[in-house]
This record gives C-alpha cells, structure tokens and sequence, in this order.
C-alpha cells in the first residue's frame, strides 16, 4: 500500500489542495491498518488492553484516578470499517486515566503576569505540536490552585471549542509544567507508548469528521468530554503501533519536501512569468510587442499554468493597451487633439445651456504624473477634462419599498456588472422627481466605499436588463464628453493598474472609501477614437485566448483530481 503512495506522489499531489489530501490519505490507511503490513508475530492488542486495564485498577486502588463508569458496549453498526485481524475497536476512555478540560484562572486575561507557569490556550494548541511564541503566563500560586489542570509531558491536548476544535498536540518529553484554558482538553493516556498512535488517530479523518458530526453550540462550535471520551479508536498491536508512527512519520516528511518543493517551483515559475511579461510591457511600440509576444506565445502551455500566471498576463495586456503598445498607430487617424475640440465645444454648450457650471481651470500635468511616453496622436488630460461624473443621491432609507425603481447601491456593484440579489426601491411617483440621478443603458458607474475588493475592482457597465433605476449615494456615474472614450475602452483603463494602483482609499467611519473629485484629478491617456476601437478589438481577442488557457487548466486539474480520487479509493478499499 505505501508503494502505491510513493509510485503516485507526482499525480497525488498534483491535484488541488494535493498535499493536503495526501496528508489526510496517509493518516486515513494508518487508522485502517493499511499504511504498514501486519506481522502474525506481534502480540495482539487484546493483551496490551488487559494490561492497560489492570493499571486503571491499581491507580484506582491507589487513589490516583476515580473508578470510571462501565464503558458503553461497541455495537457492530458503529463500527465504521473492518480492522485487522489482532486489531481492537476500543472506547477512548478505556485508553486514558485522564480527560477533563482546563480552566480559566480568576479575572481572565488580568491574571496573566509576564513571567511564570505557562497557560496553554488554544492558539497554543496544533497538530505538528506546541506554539509557544505567543504562550501566556500565570502566577505559580495560581497553578497551585489549578492543580486539576496541570499539563505533564506525554499529555495530548485537544481543543474542544472554537474554529480551531479538533487540533491536538502531543506535549513533548522535554516538557516541564503548564495548565490549559476551557477550550482545552487534557487526553492522557495510561501507557505513555501508546501516545504516538493516539495523536495519528486523533488527528485523522476518522475522528475529525466525528467532532464534526457530534458537536454542539449555538454561536459557537463545541464538544463535551462526555462525547469524547465515547469515541471509537481503532488500536492495533502495541509492535504495529510503533511501526504504523515511525512510517506516518517519514511519508509526513516527504509530504513537507514535497511542499517545500513546490513553493519554490511556484516562486520560480512566477519570477520567470513576470520577467517575460515585463519584457512585454518595455516594448517600444507595437512593433517590438509583437515580437516578444511570439516568443512568449511559444511556450504558452509551459509558462501559464497557474491561475495566478493567467491574471499577470491579462493584467500585462491591459497595462499595454492603455500604454498603445498593443496595436500599432495609424497615422491617418484623426489625433486625440480633435477629440478635445469637440469635447470643450459640448461643454462651453453645456454651459450656456445652464446644464453645466462652468470648470475650474484644470492644473497641467507635470512630467512625474505621465507614468510613460505618449504614443504619436495620443494626450495627456485629467479626468475631469473629458469625463463628467455623478455622485449618487442620498434617498432616505424610510422612502425604501420591496417595488418600484431600483436604486443602484454598492451592494449592487461587483465585477463589470450589476447584481441585484439585494434591492431597494422607491416608488414610481418619487423617481419621476430625481430624473437627474436616472441611469442608462452603457453608463459607467464606480463604487466609492470599499473601491477594491478580493476579486478586483468594483466598477460595472449598465445594461439593458438593469433599467430603470436611479443612482443611489456612494456609487458615481463616468460619462465621457462627446462620447470621446468608448465604454469598452474605459473599463479597460479601469480594469488596468494605471487606475488600480492609482487609488488611495481614505476612511470614513473606518470604511475605505475615494472621492469623485480624486478619481477627477487623475492623469488619463487619451487615444484617438478609431485606434481605441481597434485597442479594444485586440483586448477581447488576448482575453479570450488567457480564458481558453483558464478553461484548459480547470480541465486538466479536474481530470487530476478525479485520477487522485480513484487512487484514494482504491487504496482505502
């Protein structure tokens, strides 16, 4: 069985979360007694329970332990897998002349002092053992008093509460004295051999998934030493044990090599990755771009194999196409100076119309704001020159309805669309008074609280099916003038790091949050319109071909993982 792991553990710890499943796996055929071949030779388990049962008696008769309850009889049907022969399905309890949870001392955290008897708590507590960095301290006098709680060395320790329940650490042999809080359960056994094999059990599927099928607790996870103690341990020969640890202990060590191995493969990898994309973003012009883009694109399936390598690469094309290095200029095409023409005449119209006040003088943009060199035809310009923006209106939350005219909130704005799992409406009367803040169909809009979240920046475009509704506050709407930008062209601005890395989230009440007026003052290369025509062409065409990478790579870890799982299967049959 340990050669059908170790022929595998390429196609093992490949698949997702490999390593992690491998771990389990191992623990998973050291419970079954599959991990080691038995020997007909050993001593069977049977004789090492009745040892460990006569021992219980004299600590009994000594005084050192209380007489235990009579132990529940082991029915077939909670059995939950055929064990070897010499093996033996025993209750925890009948292995231990110890379990009880800890305790907290009196006035909590006060008690704590800077140096004295450590306090285990369960950030303490993890399955490769004690952390002690950042271990409390408590009085000796206070230990004296807790003596119910004292941890020895050969003790293991679980945590019966909290998101970190079912982690156990064995106190090592050098282990001097300690106590353990409530969360904490001291497991200790009356044959301190017997330990190593406890903690494989304890921290194996087999008894992980019992805590989480019997613990209780309404806010918080929670188990009762009571349930505990009943669980079922499968126990082998005393000579098997030892060698079931020692063989748990060595595949674990390779599963940290291999670990290991991996960080560095990927640290390497993406180094690799970002010093081609790098050269991709140097090009000169489109030229050179698509130069080094044919040396790239021959080794697509070699380089991008990771998701986080197919982002980069998409990051790095948006970055060029808002440089102009992702297609070439043409020199017939009308400058972005024309463009400008027709925006101030739209706004100087505006103007006199009374739709708009008139602008401030925008300052000019000095040489360290151009974060790179313009492109023949293109133009710097602030924001505010060639786009309008619209804060949202402040509807008072009395006015809310379950129907009538959506109003667009953050909560409704996620990655390039709208999401409207969660509404507020107002009535159809009200609306008609804010015509003002009513969107349409290809508006821009940007989210001003929490700007950035995990999966990338909170911007969409309107459409059709979003209609009717109006803009609510902390969302702005970005319209350009003269319609001198594309839509599609400005979510590629916005999408890219130029806009990205641009911000700077203030707080307001300890939220995230920019301003209309920041996003106004940025600095923005403006293209002429047919080349942001053809910029947005070939975006689509590489974004399309990293998806086709994305959807590659699901297959293949897919097809992995279900290899990985008819492996597993196979060997826990």
């Amino acid at each position: 069985m340990t050669a059908l792991l170790t022929d595998n553990l390429p196609l093992l710890a490949g698949a997702p979360n490999g390593i992690k499943k491998l771990r389990e796996l191992i623990l998973e055929l050291a419970v079954r007694g599959k991990l080691v071949p038995q020997d007909p030779n050993d001593e069977p388990a049977s004789e090492l329970l009745k040892r460990i049962a006569e021992e219980k008696t004299r600590l009994v008769v000594e005084g050192k332990i209380k007489k235990q309850k009579p132990l529940a009889k082991i029915e077939d049907q909670e059995k939950p897998f055929v064990i070897p022969t010499d093996w033996e399905w025993v209750r925890l309890d009948s292995l231990l002349k110890k379990i009880g949870a800890g305790s907290t001392p009196l006035g909590g955290k006060q008690a704590y002092v800077a140096k004295g008897v450590k306090f285990l708590r369960s950030q303490n507590v993890w399955n490769e053992g004690l952390r002690l960095n950042d271990v409390a301290f408590i009085p000796e006098a206070t230990h004296q008093k807790m003596s119910g709680t004292h941890v020895e060395a050969g003790d293991l320790l679980f945590n019966i509460t909290g998101a970190s329940i079912g982690r156990c650490a064995a106190v090592p042999s050098n282990f001097d004295t300690g106590n353990v809080s409530q969360h904490v359960t001291i497991i200790r056994p009356v044959s301190s051999n017997t330990q190593p094999f406890l903690h494989v059990v304890l921290v194996s599927q087999l008894v992980q998934q019992t805590v989480m099928d019997v613990q209780v607790g309404v806010s918080r996870e929670g188990l009762s030493i009571g349930k505990l103690s009943q669980f079922l341990i499968p126990f082998p020969p005393e000579a098997e044990q030892h060698r079931i640890v020692a063989k748990v202990d060595e595949l674990m060590a390779l599963c940290d090599r291999l670990e290991a191995q991996q960080a560095d493969a990927e640290s390497a990898h993406a180094q690799l990755v970002q010093a081609l994309l790098d050269s991709l973003t140097q090009a000169a012009d489109a030229e050179d771009f698509a130069a080094s883009w044919q040396r790239l694109a021959e080794h697509f399936h070699t380089l991008f194999t990771t998701e986080s390598s197919i982002d980069a690469l998409k990051q790095s094309l948006l970055q060029l196409a808002v440089m102009g290095k992702l297609v070439p200029q043409d020199p017939n095409d009308e400058p972005a100076s024309e463009l400008l023409k027709r925006v101030a005449e739209e706004k100087a119209r505006l103007v006199a119309e009374g739709k708009l006040k008139k602008q401030k003088i925008l300052s000019e943009i000095d040489e360290e704001e151009r974060a790179f060199e313009l492109p023949q035809g293109w133009q710097w310009v602030r924001k505010a020159e060639v786009f309008s923006f619209l804060n949202g209106y402040a509807f008072k939350s009395e006015w809310f309805r379950p129907e009538g005219i959506r109003l667009l909130r953050n909560v409704n704005v996620s990655h390039g669309v709208i999401n409207w799992k969660e509404t507020a409406c107002i009535s159809e009367e009200q609306a008609a008074e804010f015509e003002g803040f009513v969107l349409d169909e290809n508006d821009v809009v940007l989210t001003l609280d929490r700007p950035i979240i995990s999966t990338g920046l909170k911007y969409a475009v309107i459409r059709c099916a979003d209609l009717p509704c109006l803009l609510l506050q902390r969302v702005a709407k970005i319209a350009p003038y003269a319609g001198a930008v594309t839509v599609s062209y400005l979510s590629a601005w916005l999408n890219s790091r130029f806009f990205v890395d641009s911000i700077d989230p203030g707080r307001s009440n300890g939220v995230p949050h920019i301003s209309t007026n920041q996003v106004a003052s940025m600095p923005f290369a403006l293209p002429p319109l047919t080349e942001q025509h053809r910029i947005v062409a070939k975006v689509d065409q590489l974004m399309a071909l990293c998806d086709q990478l994305k959807t590659r790579l699901t297959q293949a870890r897919q097809l992995n993982e279900q290899l990985a799982t008819a492996l597993v299967e196979k060997a826990v049959v």
